[in-house]
C-alpha cells in the first residue's frame, strides 16, 4: 500500500494540513494519539470511518525519509 492513495494535501482541508482522504482529520492528530498511547483499536472505534489502511498510511507518511548517502 501507498500512503499516496489515502493521504491528501489540500489547502482547502486544514490549512493544507495533510488528512486522511475522505475526512477531516489530519495525519498529526493520529499520530499523536498513537504516541499518548492509544492503540489502533482505540482509534478505530473512536473513528468508525477509519481503517487500518488509513493507521498504516499515516505512519508511512509520518515515518522519516532516508537522506541520500553523505560523502
Amino acid at each position: 500500500m501507498n500512503w499516496q492513495e489515502r493521504i491528501v494535501i489540500d489547502p482547502e482541508i486544514l490549512v493544507g494540513k495533510p488528512v486522511i482522504k475522505g475526512t477531516r482529520l489530519a495525519v498529526e492528530l493520529i499520530i499523536d494519539l498513537l504516541a499518548s498511547d492509544w492503540s489502533e483499536a482505540d482509534i478505530l472505534r473512536n473513528y468508525p470511518g477509519l481503517t487500518h489502511a488509513d493507521i498504516l498510511a499515516c505512519h508511512q507518511f509520518h515515518a522519516p525519509t532516508p537522506h541520500s548517502t553523505r560523502r
